[in-house]
């Protein structure tokens, strides 16, 4: 309760400002149109005048019910989870005020003996109705504040993902740079022909690293021409030694798709398995399958029959495949599936991913 029913007022601020505030504005039309409701249904059976005077009084008492609850007794009581006391100043005040309004009224109808009678006789209604209207401005202020409570904390969830996106990204762009600028360092050393076309291949996939990947949708053919980039890289790089294959089934046309979730399984399939090996017979194998908004993605790589001595926690990927883990849990959650199968001779992925509508 105390979450939700937050003061109206920061500091230095009355309630008269409030009132002449932009809201302030909003408030005179709310008002106003209760006023014109209360005249139209009491009718001008004794002159517009008259019955417009009466429901400027009603609304006059209502607000101040209204703004007394609203500015006072809701943050001195109520907020401070005084409920008895809120409860008992709520009633002691519409029990002050309605006597009071029915004596303005019976001032007013001086001149109409009938209706001062009909006045007297019906005090308990006058109390109900001040009674009813200040138990709806205490619900109308517990319900308005969860929904601006609501609202904000789901701003600060939003700006929370995006900036842990932005920061697991930031890891992921390092993270795979790291590993080509080794390899293209190791075949300078050995003057290799093969370094120049690297360094294109390498500058094209920093070009959609440094200006696409900045978007937080992709478009999915841009995401597996980058994945082709690699792995044609990995060919130059790796010679015979390796087989690599990649194939996609399916219509890619406008799907779009969150950048760079598929590289840190093809980086580890290199780095923790196939260049472990010394002799022929290592491969992988990359599988893209586009089934509308739905992808699947799967890569297979062999493993060599001794792997090195590691950090067991490592060999499922380090920090590449953490940070996949947690970005699809902040983009795709609840729509996607992962699979990894790590057996004696071959380690593989599986991941599917549910697109929606936005990523056409």
């Amino acid at each position: 309760m105390e979450r939700l029913l937050k003061n109206p007022f920061s500091a230095g601020e009355k309630p008269a400002d409030v009132i002449l505030s932009t809201n302030g504005a909003y408030h005179m039309i709310f008002w106003g149109i209760v006023l014109i409701i209360l005249t139209i249904v009491e009718g001008t059976r004794h002159g517009f005048g008259f019955t417009l005077t009466n429901e400027l009084i009603n609304v006059f008492f209502y607000a101040l019910i209204v703004y007394l609850n609203l500015f006072y007794l809701i943050p001195k009581y109520l907020t401070q989870k005084r409920f008895l006391a809120y409860a008992a100043y709520l009633v002691l005040a519409i029990v002050l005020i309605t006597p009071i309004k029915i004596l303005v009224f019976y001032l007013k109808f001086s001149h109409v003996p009938a209706s001062q009678r009909e006045l007297l006789d019906h005090q308990l209604a006058y109390f109900l109705i001040n009674f009813f209207v200040a138990t709806t401005s205490t619900i109308y202020k517990i319900v308005t504040d969860w929904v601006t409570q609501l609202r904000e904390k789901q701003e600060l969830e939003n700006e929370t993902m995006q900036s842990e996106l932005r920061f697991l990204k930031s890891q992921i762009n390092p993270h795979f740079l790291f590993n080509t600028l080794n390899s293209l360092y190791a075949l300078t050393l050995k003057k290799s022909d093969l370094a120049p076309e690297i360094v294109i291949k390498l500058s094209e996939m920093m070009r959609y690293m440094l200006y696409d990947c900045n978007e937080k949708r992709v478009m999915l053919s841009k995401e597996i021409a980058y994945l082709q980039n690699y792995l044609d890289l990995e060919r130059l790089r790796q010679g015979n030694v390796v087989e690599i294959k990649l194939s996609v089934e399916g219509l890619v046309s406008e799907q779009k798709i969150a950048p760079l979730l598929f590289i840190p399984f093809v980086e580890n399939s290199f780095k923790h398995g196939v260049n472990h090996y010394i002799s022929g017979g290592a491969f992988v194998n990359v599988h893209l399958k586009v089934d509308g908004l739905k992808v699947d993605f799967t890569i297979e790589n062999s493993k060599p029959e001794k792997a090195p001595m590691s950090d067991p926690n490592r060999r499922s990927g380090g920090i590449g495949l953490v940070n996949v883990h947690r970005r699809l849990n902040l983009i795709y959650p609840k729509r996607y599936e992962l699979k990894i199968d790590n057996n004696p001779k071959t380690y593989s992925v599986h991941l599917d991913i549910d697109l929606d509508d936005q990523e056409k």
